[in-house]
C-alpha cells in the first residue's frame, strides 16, 4: 500500500492514506471532514441509493395509525428512516413532534439517528447499551407493547422476530427501497446536505466512476475501503477484487456480510460515528494503538 506505517503528518494518524467512501457526497461530508481531520484523502464512489417506497398506501397507513396513537412503541434503526417520517409530518402540515403523540416511546439505533429525532423536538427513550445495531437493541429491550418499525425494503427479518419473541406486537412497513446508485429521480429519497455550520468549509474529496475505483484498488493507490451496510459490501464485492485494500465495516451486520462473501474485514468501527470509523481505518491500516484494534472475534477480521 502507498501510505506510510505510524503516526506521521504532524500527529496526523492518517497522513498519506486513501480512503474510499461508498456513500453518496450528501450523505458523507462529517466523515470526510474527520478522515482529513486526520491527515487522509478522501474518494467517493456512492454504490448505493434510496427510493421512496414503492408502496405509499401501506406506509400512509402505518404512519396514520402513528398519529392516532395506535402504538406504544416507534423503532427506528436509521437516519434515513427518519427522514421519511419527517416528510410524512410535512406531508400532514406538522412538525415531527406536533405529529408523534408523547404517549409513545421512541427506540433508536445509531448516533446519527438520535440526533435528528432530538433535533426535531423528541425524546428517545432506549438505546442500546453497546454496540449501535438491531441485536444491541434487542439486548435492553422491555418487552410487549404494539411497535411500529418502519425500515428498509431490505432489512434483515431479526430485529422483527425478536421483538415479537419478546412479546411485542409489531407491524413492520417498509420505509425505502435501496437501489443502486444513482436511484431514479423522480423517485430519489433526499436528504439535506450535511452542515458543518456557520464560517466551516466543506472538506474536500474526489468523485470516482467505479472504473477509476477498480484501478485504484487495482494499483494499490487505494488503501482502504469503508462499507456503510451489507447492502453496500455486496456492492463493494461485486465492484473488484480488494487485493491489498483493506475493508473497513460499520458494525456486526456488515462484517458479517463480507465474511460471508469471503472478504476479509481488517477492522470494525466500534461506534458508527465519523470519529469512530476513522479510528477504525486507523486500525486497518496499523496506525492507531490498543484503543483502535481490530476486533479478533468478528467473523473476517484480522
Amino acid at each position: 500500500m502507498g501510505m506510510p506505517t505510524g503516526a506521521s503528518g504532524q500527529g496526523k494518524p492518517l497522513a498519506g492514506a486513501r480512503v474510499l467512501i461508498t456513500r453518496s457526497p450528501e450523505r458523507s461530508l462529517e466523515l470526510v471532514a474527520a478522515l482529513e481531520k486526520a491527515g487522509a484523502t478522501a474518494m467517493l464512489l456512492p454504490l448505493i441509493d434510496f427510493e421512496r417506497a414503492p408502496d405509499q398506501h401501506s406506509l400512509d397507513v402505518a404512519c396514520d395509525a402513528l398519529g392516532a396513537g395506535a402504538f406504544d412503541w416507534l423503532v427506528l434503526t436509521s437516519a434515513t428512516t427518519g427522514h421519511v417520517l419527517l416528510g410524512k409530518a410535512r406531508d400532514r402540515g406538522l412538525s415531527l413532534r406536533q405529529w408523534i403523540p408523547a404517549g409513545i416511546r421512541i427506540a433508536a439505533v445509531g448516533p446519527a439517528t438520535r440526533r435528528l429525532l432530538e433535533s426535531n423536538g423528541l425524546g428517545v427513550d432506549l438505546t442500546p447499551r453497546g454496540e449501535q445495531s438491531a441485536a444491541g437493541l434487542l439486548e435492553v429491550w422491555p418487552g410487549g407493547g404494539r411497535v411500529l418499525l418502519p425500515q428498509a425494503d431490505i432489512a434483515a427479518p431479526a430485529l422483527a422476530e425478536g421483538l415479537g419473541a419478546a412479546g411485542s406486537k409489531v407491524t413492520v412497513v417498509a420505509a425505502y427501497r435501496t437501489v443502486d446508485y444513482p436511484a431514479a429521480a423522480e423517485r430519489r429519497l433526499a436528504v439535506p446536505v450535511e452542515d458543518g455550520g456557520p464560517g466551516q468549509v466543506p472538506p474536500s474529496y474526489s468523485l470516482l466512476s467505479p472504473a477509476a475505483a477498480r484501478a485504484g484498488i487495482a494499483d494499490g493507490s487505494i488503501d482502504a475501503v469503508l462499507a456503510a451496510s451489507p447492502s453496500a459490501v455486496r456492492r463493494i464485492a461485486d465492484l473488484a477484487p480488494l487485493h491489498g485494500c483493506r475493508l473497513v465495516a460499520i458494525g456486526r451486520s456488515t462484517a458479517e456480510q463480507a465474511a460471508a462473501l469471503g472478504l476479509q474485514v481488517a477492522a470494525v468501527a466500534a461506534e458508527p460515528t465519523p470519529e469512530g470509523l476513522a479510528d477504525a481505518v486507523g486500525a486497518a491500516l496499523g496506525t492507531a494503538g490498543p484503543a483502535g484494534a481490530p476486533n479478533p472475534n468478528l467473523p473476517g477480521t484480522t
